[in-house]
C-alpha cells in the first residue's frame, strides 16, 4: 500500500492513547496525527486535522464515543471513518456506535497488527470489517431489536440480495463477481440501498438490515463458499473465527 492513512486516537486514558500511538506509528502506512481525551476534543481535532480514521473509545466523559461518532457523521462534510476500540466486544455501547455510523470495531487487547489492519481496511476499501463479529454482536442483543420509526423501506429483490452479500463482508468488487454484473451496477444498487435505509455507510446499512429482518443472524448469512473472499473474511478465517472477532477469548 502506498497511501498513508492518517489516524486520530480518542480515548480518555492517557496510557491507552500513548500505547496506541506507539503501536500504530510503528506499522507501515499509518500516521497518528493527533490524540483526544474526550468526545469534545475528538470533534474539534477531527475538524482541524481531517484524519482518514478516528480510533474512538466509546466510554469517555462529556461527549462519549457514540455521540461523537454521530456528530462527526452529521456535522462534517466528508467525515472520517470511525473505528470503535473497546474492551468488551459484546458491549451494547459498541452496537450503538455502529448504529450511529461507526465503520467497525476492534478490541483494545487485539494485536497491533490487527488494529492496524482494521484501520487500513475501513480507510481504503468498501468491505465490512469483521462481518462475523458484527453478526454475533447483533445476535447477542437482549430483547427485540430496535426498529426505526418510519417503518420498513421497500427494497427490490436485487437490493435485498446485495444487502445480504454486504452483510457477509463482500466488497462491491466481490459482489459484482459473485452476481456476474458490472461494478458500476453494484455501486448504483449500494447507493440506492444506503439512501433507502437512511444509512451513512455499509456497516450502518447492515445493522439496519438485521433490524428490519432482511438478514437474520445465523440463518444462512455466513461466508459464501463459492464466491471470492473479502479482506475482512480472509482475516477472520486466518484468525480462527472466534466468537467476538479474531482476538476474543
Amino acid at each position: 500500500m502506498t497511501t498513508t492513512v492518517t489516524v486520530l486516537v480518542a480515548d480518555d486514558e492517557e496510557i491507552t492513547r500513548t500505547g496506541l500511538r506507539t503501536l500504530l506509528s510503528a506499522l507501515p502506512g499509518l500516521d497518528v496525527i493527533g490524540e483526544a481525551a474526550d468526545g469534545h476534543q475528538a470533534l474539534a481535532l477531527a475538524e482541524e486535522l481531517r484524519p482518514d480514521v478516528v480510533l474512538m473509545d466509546v466510554r469517555m466523559p462529556g461527549i462519549d464515543g457514540i455521540e461523537a461518532t454521530r456528530r462527526l457523521q452529521t456535522t462534517l462534510a466528508g467525515p472520517p471513518k470511525v473505528v470503535v476500540i473497546t474492551t468488551f466486544g459484546n458491549d451494547a455501547y459498541v452496537y450503538d456506535a455502529l448504529r450511529a455510523g461507526a465503520a467497525g470495531f476492534v478490541l483494545k487487547r487485539a494485536p497491533s497488527e490487527q488494529i492496524g489492519h482494521a484501520v487500513r481496511l475501513v480507510a481504503t476499501t468498501d468491505s465490512l470489517l469483521f462481518p462475523d463479529s458484527v453478526r454475533r454482536l447483533v445476535a447477542a442483543r437482549p430483547g427485540p431489536p430496535p426498529r426505526p420509526p418510519r417503518g420498513t423501506p421497500a427494497l427490490t429483490g436485487r437490493e435485498r440480495e446485495i444487502l445480504r452479500l454486504m452483510a457477509r463482508g463482500l466488497s462491491n468488487t466481490d459482489i459484482a463477481g459473485h452476481l456476474i454484473v458490472g461494478l458500476e451496477t453494484v455501486k448504483t444498487h449500494v447507493s440506492n440501498l444506503l439512501a433507502k435505509l437512511g444509512a451513512r455507510n455499509r456497516t450502518q446499512a447492515v445493522i439496519l438490515a438485521y433490524e428490519y429482518g432482511y438478514v437474520v443472524a445465523g440463518a444462512g448469512d455466513g461466508p459464501i463458499g463459492d464466491g471470492p473472499v473479502s479482506g475482512a473474511d480472509e482475516w477472520t478465517a486466518r484468525a480462527g473465527t472466534r466468537s467476538w472477532g479474531p482476538s476474543a477469548p
